[in-house]
This record gives C-alpha cells, sequence and structure tokens, in this order.
C-alpha cells in the first residue's frame, strides 16, 4: 500500500503508525492534541492523520517531560511556531536555551537534595534525631516553610 501523502506532499501517518513510531501510546496522543501539543488533520474518511514531522514533535516532547519540564512550559515554548513544523537549527536553540535556566536550577535543587538525603533539611518536622541540633525548636520556621536548609543548599550550588 502506498503511503498517503496530504496536500502539500508531506507525508501522512495513521495514529496508530505515530504510536508505534514514537513509542507513545494512542491515549497520550490524544491527550497531546487536546492540549495543543500536536495536531492532525481528518482524511475522507474521518481518520486522523499526522504529518510525518509530527514524531521530532513528540520526541522533543517526551524528552522535555522525561527532564521534569511541565507540559504547560513545553506547549508555550512550541507554539511559538507552527503545530508540526520542522525547527530549524536556530528555532531548537532558542526553545532549549529558554528551558537551560530552568534546568540548571533544577540541577542544583536535585544536587543539594541528593547530598541532603542522610541529614536534616529543615522542613520543620523534628522528627529526625538531628534536628533538634539542625534545628532546634523549629527556629527555621523564622524563614519561611518548607525545606529550609535544602533551600539554601540549592541556591549555593
Amino acid at each position: 500500500m502506498a503511503a498517503e501523502k496530504n496536500p502539500d506532499g508531506v507525508r501522512s501517518l495513521t495514529i496508530g503508525e505515530v504510536a508505534r513510531r514514537s513509542g507513545v501510546p494512542i491515549s497520550t496522543l490524544h491527550f497531546y492534541e487536546s492540549k495543543g501539543l500536536i495536531a492532525s488533520t481528518r482524511n475522507a474518511g474521518n481518520q486522523r492523520r499526522f504529518p510525518s514531522l509530527v514524531l521530532r514533535s513528540i520526541a522533543i516532547i517526551k524528552v522535555a517531560q522525561r527532564t521534569g519540564i511541565p507540559l504547560e512550559e513545553i506547549k508555550r515554548a512550541m507554539g511559538r511556531y507552527p503545530p508540526n513544523s520542522k525547527l530549524t537549527a536556530a528555532q531548537w536553540g532558542e526553545m532549549s536555551s529558554a528551558w537551560r535556566d530552568n534546568l540548571n536550577e533544577r540541577i542544583r535543587t536535585l544536587e543539594a537534595l541528593r547530598d541532603s538525603l542522610d541529614n536534616c533539611i529543615g522542613c520543620g518536622c523534628l522528627s529526625l534525631n538531628d534536628c533538634p541540633l539542625r534545628n532546634p525548636s523549629d527556629t527555621l520556621a523564622q524563614e519561611g516553610p518548607g525545606p529550609r536548609i535544602l533551600e539554601r543548599a540549592s541556591q549555593r550550588i
């Protein structure tokens, strides 16, 4: 069977082909489409068809999600370009640099968490044996809510 092409001459994929080639379940593809992250057209039989470039968009979404970037942020970054478009090197550079500061901050926080896992992080629970030494009478509560020691450590890194 010959590959279907859209009016622009770009190869079109069924939702099943996209799921198989991207490794993403069909339900997730429906979700991405409902959120405006990817777009499909309908053929004469009212079946979804995706341009083959959607595979690149899905790969970007998957990688960004794996690094912890929220879908709303991914949508905002990808929304600067037409759906299913082939990003140029410059466009990809713009998108990735917009995420860089956020990722660097997450890395600092994760490193601080990793280095503090065996110690008090200043959460105010007073339940660990060394909390009375690191946070006697919950004095860190005066600095504000949350893991004060961990937040200080992530800011230093």
